[in-house]
Parts: structure tokens; sequence; C-alpha cells
């Protein structure tokens, strides 16, 4: 998703607290539940996100670099968080390891329900473009860190 006039205005206010004008953002929401996981985001407890690799060669969309800055949105587009990547792993979904899924903090905590949901989503992602997936496709594994906090918007 391309950066709205809201999201920037609130990385411009960040960007003068900062005194740093050069820092670079893109905005987007996660997946189909924006908020709830945008929520888990604020409340620390989502440090980790993942997509999967092919769509960006479809998409014709770079890949996330570590160092990017990104601008969590809600559902309504309202700037929720910033964040900041520190590690980006690639690799096959049946690969992931058991503490990065953890680490996305959804659901009871436990790998199994990570598994199922996300084997789930990707299928149904992988339908809306017509193309196949399985366990051996290739996930692009995004480790952040919360940097800003938009404390106006409530969840």
């Amino acid at each position: 998703m391309t950066m709205n006039d809201r999201a920037q205005a609130w990385l411009n206010v960040y960007k003068a607290e900062v005194g740093e004008n050069t820092i670079q953002a893109n905005a987007w929401q996660f997946g189909t539940q924006p908020d709830q996981l945008a929520k888990l985001v604020v409340e620390g407890k989502k440090t980790a996100t993942c997509s999967l690799y092919k769509l960006y060669t479809i998409e014709k969309e770079p890949l996330p670099q570590v160092g990017q800055y990104q601008i969590i949105l809600s559902s309504q587009d309202e700037p929720v968080a910033l964040i900041r990547t520190h590690t980006i792993d690639i690799e096959p979904m049946k690969e992931v390891p058991v503490e990065f899924a953890l680490a996305e903090g959804e659901g009871d905590g436990a790998y199994q329900f990570w598994w199922d949901e996300h084997l789930k989503f990707f299928n149904e992602l992988a339908c809306e473009f017509n193309i196949s997936f399985d366990s051996s496709d290739l996930l692009v594994c995004e480790r952040f860190e919360v940097v800003k906090i938009n404390n106006d918007i409530r969840l």
C-alpha cells in the first residue's frame, strides 16, 4: 500500500521529533485482521511477520530490507505504529522456526495455531492470485522493533 496523507503527516511529526528528515517509510495493513494484528504490535506481543515470497515478483514489489521503516495502518487506514525491520530470513514455510512463529504473537501462543492459520491464509491468497501454494513455498520472515506508537488511535 502506498503512503496516505494521514500516515505521511504522522511520519513527518516523527521525523521532526528525532531531527532526521531522510527517513522513508511505506504503509500497509496486516492481512485479514488489520486492527487485531496492529493491536498486538502496540502491545509488544507481535514482533515478527511473514509474507509469501512469490507475490513480490507478481506484484513487482521490492523485498523488504533490514533497516526499513514501515507504518502499520488500521483497517481505517490510520497510522498505528512505526516499525523498523531488523532481521529478514527467506525460508520454506515448513522450515519456519517455532520461535519465529511465536514472535508473530497470534492466537493461543501455540505453533500449531500459527501453522494452521498461515496455511489457510496463504492458500486463500494463492487462490486470489491464481497461483499454487504449499508448505515448501518460500516465506519472507521479518522481525521488527516498534519505533513509535500513535497514541491517538484506539483499536
